[in-house]
């Protein structure tokens, strides 16, 4: 059988790609979501039944939600793959304490947690995969998303720090950082927007899920296994 993947948002447009790649590679996974119930069951009818060992819905953007989805986890976890997100446009002046807490727990706090309760078994093991959907703005940064900038850079530092600590007990860490990628995430954006946002990107072109999805499966292979707290952008050379 194949190795039990814990996927956080998994009723995303990244995540259901995700899920789609990994079940036709033969593993098994356990299905996280929030609020698209219905999404989720149609990425359950593209994939074999004896893909899915659990589908678990919770909010993680507050505590009880965490612990919630860590009550559920009855299976063994191999690796764990984080692609659940949400975006902050605005002005930084205009964003609400709110905000920011809610930005900072969904995109930092919640993978620490999850990370914290699983890592005991994987370094019992010598054996675990982490892996982090971050964004290009965590590099480079981005005006009007000042917050998701910031926390997707504590990303970027998380796996980057963390693939130090646990190398020698056989868990790698890695991320794979997305551009602009034709997601829901970035439909708020006008026509001429992503216009001029294409010819600035060499490939010109969007890039799409399954194109991040595939660096994943790259990333959960034995075939990275000595990749450790890399970054791997994925954004047709736009930099």
């Amino acid at each position: 059988m194949g190795k039990n993947i814990l996927l956080i948002g998994s009723s995303g447009d990244i995540g259901s790609a995700i899920a789609r790649n990994l079940a036709s590679e033969g593993y098994q996974l356990l299905l996280h979501y929030n609020q698209n119930k219905k999404v989720l069951e149609k990425v359950k009818q593209e994939i074999p039944d004896e893909a899915v060992l659990s589908e678990i819905q919770a909010d993680l953007r507050d505590e009880q939600g965490v612990e919630k989805l860590l009550g559920q986890l009855v299976y063994t976890v191999d690796a764990v793959i984080f692609a659940s997100g949400k975006a902050s446009i605005g002005l930084f002046q205009d964003a609400t304490e709110s905000i920011m807490d809610e930005m900072i727990a969904l995109h930092v706090k919640a993978p620490w947690k999850i990370c914290n309760r699983i890592l005991p078994e994987m370094i019992q093991k010598k054996n675990g995969k982490i892996i982090l959907i971050t964004s290009i703005w965590g590099d480079a940064g981005a005006s009007n998303e000042v917050i998701y900038s910031s926390v997707k850079g504590a990303q970027n530092s998380f796996v980057k720090a963390l693939a130090k600590e646990v190398a020698l007990s056989g868990i790698a860490v890695n991320a794979v950082s997305p551009g602009f990628i034709n997601t829901k995430m970035n439909q708020q954006l006008l026509p001429e927007e992503k216009e001029l946002i294409t010819k600035e990107i060499p490939a010109n072109r969007a890039g799409t899920p399954e194109e991040v999805a595939n660096a994943v499966s790259f990333l959960i292979s034995d075939k990275s296994g000595y990749i450790h707290g890399e970054i791997l952008n994925i954004n047709g050379g736009w930099a």
